[in-house]
């Protein structure tokens, strides 16, 4: 045994800074970078929920302009109603749609890219 305080070993111990991962271990965004199988199935789902929310968006529209025009047809003497439906109470639900798609998109793609993270 050394009696010298300057040879005495020191053992540090804390958490590992890094592990390294096992060679069977797969990384998601390699396989879409290198067009796997894989990373085409990721890259679809991706798709088809923005596919999915632009439908949506898309159906509501239909239901709240297509009416209008029999809205319209049903009373031609009501010039005032049209432009009072067209200039006043069409826009607050486009808005509301607009911004619900966006925050919708938004969402879908920070889940893909949590998805394909290798944290």
């Amino acid at each position: 045994m050394p009696t010298d305080p300057a040879e005495r070993r020191v053992t540090v111990t804390g958490p590992p800074r890094r592990s390294r991962r096992s060679p069977g271990y797969y990384r998601p965004r390699t396989e879409i970078d290198e067009q796997t199988t894989l990373g085409h199935t990721y890259v679809r789902s991706l798709m088809r929920s923005q596919l999915r929310v632009a439908l949506v968006v898309f159906a509501v529209l239909v239901l709240l302009v297509g009416p209008l025009p029999l809205v319209f047809a049903a009373a031609p003497q009501a010039r005032r109603l049209e432009w009072l439906v067209l200039g006043f109470c069409l826009y607050a639900p486009l808005i509301l749609l607009a911004r619900w798609y966006v925050r919708r998109a938004e969402r879908n793609e920070k889940d893909f890219v949590r998805l394909v993270e290798d944290r």
